[in-house]
Order: structure tokens, then sequence, then C-alpha cells
């Protein structure tokens, strides 16, 4: 036997359930209102508020309260109230003339506008402009570089090595390759400080050269172990030994895809010759200023980041030593770089940026 307080039974007129269906399907509506006429939608199909309420993820007493305003109030029930406040002091105009000064001038004596001039020139507050730039994601003071591949064979190249990382050939490995040359051995020249409650870690600003290395190493894009190097000099030389060192460490039955950018010692006669006695290397270039397509270059990244740039090595021996142990590190768990974008999506990518600059007017 039921107990408690009936629950008024909830009908839909034919426009009401066309609105509804229509909030639920627009991308630009608001979630919270969405949700709402999922909700009311399911109240109108019969079903209880609990199990509207487990299947939308909300308590019952909030099915229960946007069912009663809607029976009271129907579709205007389920909008937003004006929420309690304080009106508004700044104007739609004044939010308008702070964006246009930022986006399309700059201050007399300096290249890119301040919180402080801002607020000078437009009579707000600091406060209220740094919430105008929130906003709106402007950040004045930070700036970005890019470079854009002006290898006429950049669409080729990118759709070959994506296509490498998306569909690797059968029987074969693909290898990226790159050097990390010149890796200074720094050490500091008075003992760090080590870090304490209240205390960042210290270090002296100067600091004592122990020589130099250079890091040879192969990633394995599809399980993500290294193949590493190291080599005082970064000649041809050391790079045919590097890839004999490969070839050594490769089962001989899989041919061998190596990603490679195209500096100069990649291409010199003595490695022409060594490919010729080895038929199962396939050599893939990048376009050049493209190094972001050889996925080598992330795990550099992470090892400069966790072992060289904070690293203090009384000597190059210590410096090759830690490198070589973070590459045993990362071979006892390796873990791939995972490449997602298509070569399409790159190069719509690029296009769209293209078009974007080309507008500059710089």
């Amino acid at each position: 036997m039921r107990t408690g307080r009936p629950i008024p039974p909830l009908t839909l007129s034919t426009e009401e359930s066309d609105t509804l269906e229509r909030w639920t399907r627009r991308s630009t509506t608001a979630q919270g209102l969405a949700q709402r006429a999922r909700m009311i939608l399911s109240c109108a199909a019969g079903k209880s508020n609990t199990r509207v309420a487990r299947e939308a993820r909300v308590t019952k007493q909030t099915v229960g309260r946007w069912r009663t305003r809607f029976l009271a109030e129907r579709i205007d029930g389920l909008l937003d109230e004006p929420r309690p406040g304080a009106p508004r002091t700044v104007t739609d105009a004044q939010i308008e003339a702070v964006l246009t000064r930022t986006l399309e001038t700059h201050p007399a004596d300096a290249t890119h506008w301040s919180t402080r001039w801002m607020a000078k020139v437009s009579g707000l507050s600091r406060s209220t402009v740094n919430r105008i730039w929130r906003a709106f994601a402007l950040q004045p003071h930070r700036t970005e570089t890019f470079k854009l591949s002006k290898d006429p064979l950049f669409i080729e190249k990118v759709r070959d090595i994506v296509g490498l990382y998306l569909n690797p050939p059968d029987r074969a490995l693909v290898l990226c390759v790159d050097e990390k040359s010149q890796i200074q051995a720094l050490d500091r020249t008075q003992p760090l400080l080590p870090m304490r409650p209240g205390q960042a870690e210290r270090r002296t600003h100067d600091y004592l050269r122990h020589g130099t290395t250079s890091l040879f190493a192969a990633l394995d894009a599809k399980t993500g172990k290294i193949i590493g190097q190291l080599h005082r000099h970064h000649r041809a030389i050391e790079f045919r030994k590097f890839l004999e060192t490969i070839d050594a460490a490769v089962p001989a039955d899989l041919a061998v895809h190596l990603i490679l950018d195209n500096y100069g010692t990649h291409k010199t006669p003595s490695i022409h010759r060594w490919l010729v006695r080895h038929p199962r290397f396939h050599l893939h270039f990048t376009p050049t200023s493209a190094s972001w397509l050889n996925l080598v270059e992330r795990w550099f990244a992470l090892l400069s980041e966790k072992q060289i740039k904070r690293g203090a090595h009384v000597s190059t021996r210590a410096l090759e030593a830690a490198i070589m142990a973070y590459i045993a590190l990362t071979n006892s768990s390796p873990k791939p770089f995972i490449w997602t974008k298509t070569a399409d999506e790159i190069l719509a990518s690029v296009a769209r940026f293209c078009h974007r600059i080309s507008g500059s007017g710089h």
C-alpha cells in the first residue's frame, strides 16, 4: 500500500514537449537547463521521482523541486531566476573599450598593457581590469613563439610520418631518432641549500663547466623503450656507430623505419653507403622546422626536466652516468607517447593558423 503525499500527474502539451526536446539537443543550451528539461521529460513519461533522480544522478528532492516549479509555472519555471546582489557598475561600453585598447593598441612607453596602465587610462580599478582580462582569457604580459615550416614537401612528409605512428607497417619497428648535443655538465660554485619548510631549495647563480656530451637516442614508438648511446662528439661517424647499435639491438627479421630530422650528419656519403649495406633500414625525414613531429623530442624534454635542468654534475662522467641511469629507469617501465591527431587534422590546423596570421597586418 502506497503511503505519503500523492505526486500530481505531469502532462505536456505538444509545444512544451517540442521545446524541452530542443533544449536537450542544442549544444548551446546551458547544461543545467538541459538537465532540467530531461528530468521533466522523464517525469512526463510516467517515471517516479526516485527513478528520474537515479538516472540524472541528482537527489530525489531536486527532481521534486523542478517538477513542482514546472507544474506551477510551466516552461518559464525551468529558467534561472535573476540572482540577488548589487547591480553592475561597469557598463558594456566600458568593457568593450578595455578589450579594444588591449587588442588593438599599446601604451606609448611599452609594448603591452599592464593592469596599472589600463586602469589609469580607462578609469576603472586594477581589479576590474584584471577580471575583464580573465573573463576574455587575455594575458598581455605573456608571449609565445611559433615557426611555420617552409619545406616544399611539408604535406607529403606529415602524411608519411603520421602514417607510421597511426598505422605502423607489419614486421617492422618504428624508431624516432635524434641527438641531444652539447649537454653541459654543470656544477654550482657552492653547495646547494636543500629545501625545508617555508624555504625553497637555493643554489648559486653561477656555475662551473665540466665539459659536454651528446646523447644519441632512438625511441620505440610502440613500446616507449629507449636505445641510447653517449659520445663526446656529434659527427657522422658517431651517428654511424649509433646506427650499428640500433642494428644490433633490433631483431634481424624486422624492418627498421627511422624518423629523423634534416641535420647534416644524417645525410653524408658515409651514411648513404652504410644504408646501402643495410637495406632493412628506411629513413623518414621530418619537414624543416617541424621537430614536433618527432616523438623522441618529447622524451628529451622529460630528460631535461627530470635530470639535467636542476642537476649538479661534478664531471662529464657523472652527467653521463645520470643520463644512462634515467634511460635504464625509462626502460624498466616504458610508457609510449600516444599519437592521436591524423594528418588531415594537422594540416587543417596549420591552414587555419596560416589564415589567421595572413590577416594580422604584420
